[in-house]
């Protein structure tokens, strides 16, 4: 059984928005009681060869936001997403609401910090972001209660928000056809995500689970809701009782054979900023390009 706050009476209303261009999945979760909503892994578009930024996807979700006449509270990133950018402080200028992430987002930071060979002015105390949150910290939208654990794994800085019957779970877990993400970036571990899958697996059996990613593989559509239930039964990773040892064994032989995502080394340095372009010393927009780091 859970040992977490859930309140399954609390039903949040989720619009998904897909962006097809890097898989990825966000959401606008809306308290229903009230206005009050939050953004959940927005994305910022770029054309990387053109070394051009553009908010098509960010802009879908603030006009969804604006005819409905819904109140902006909280831009939630589950994680450093490594295969997107963030739109976030967009969002926040349009909108406003706070950005939030978790506090190993430090961690992250320092880590990155040097493969990208950031000076003294790129602070790795997570103050580009509102609000770090500590495993188990709660925090309002509206009339409803959310809260946070930490999942790490994936990354350091992972977290599931819990929002009612809705779980946010960024790239802890995809849906049961899909398995799991990979666990083999700086500070990613096998046996850590194992163990972070099992935590959520002990959310009631009717939580709904919302992913950030899908591939629809095998051919089927695109899909991102399951439930506890589901995963508990279908993942083909971690589903029908798979030990601990074999879900080790398959991740590892499993990321030796991927590439690293394409996005990876924009979205990294954007990312660790809260969604912030760095800059160079003549204040102009740009990216390093680090080279046999990763």
């Amino acid at each position: 059984m859970s040992s977490f706050p859930v309140n399954m009476s609390v039903h949040p209303d989720v619009t998904a928005f897909f962006d097809e261009a890097t898989n990825t999945i966000s959401y606008v979760a809306k308290d229903p009681a009230s206005k009050a909503c939050a953004v959940i892994d927005s994305v910022m578009d770029i054309n990387y060869a053109a070394g051009r930024l553009t908010y098509d996807h960010a802009d879908r979700m603030i006009s969804f936001i604006t005819d409905n006449d819904l109140e902006l509270e909280w831009i939630i990133e589950t994680h450093v997403h490594a295969d997107h950018l963030s739109a976030a402080p967009y969002i926040q200028q349009k909108l406003g609401g706070k950005i939030g992430i978790g506090d190993k987002i430090m961690v992250v930071q320092d880590t990155f910090g040097k493969v990208f060979n950031e000076g003294t002015e790129f602070q790795r105390d997570g103050s580009q972001f509102d609000a770090l949150f500590k495993d188990g910290d709660t925090y309002r939208i509206g009339s409803m209660e959310a809260f946070t654990f930490h999942t790490p794994g994936h990354t350091p800085a992972c977290m599931v928000h819990v929002i009612g019957d809705a779980a946010f779970v960024g790239d802890t877990l995809f849906m049961p056809d899909a398995g799991s993400a990979r666990a083999d970036f700086p500070g990613g571990d096998a046996g850590m995500l194992y163990d972070s899958i099992q935590k959520v697996l002990t959310l009631p059996d009717e939580m709904r689970l919302f992913m950030c990613h899908d591939y629809g593989p095998n051919g089927r559509d695109i899909s991102w809701e399951t439930t506890v239930g589901e995963e508990r039964q279908h993942n083909i990773h971690v589903g029908n009782n798979n030990t601990r040892e074999q879900f080790i064994k398959f991740r590892t032989e499993r990321d030796a054979t991927l590439d690293m995502p394409k996005l990876i080394l924009p979205s990294l340095q954007v990312n660790m900023r809260a969604g912030t372009v760095p800059r160079d010393e003549d204040g102009n927009p740009m990216l390093k390009v680090p080279i046999n780091k990763l």
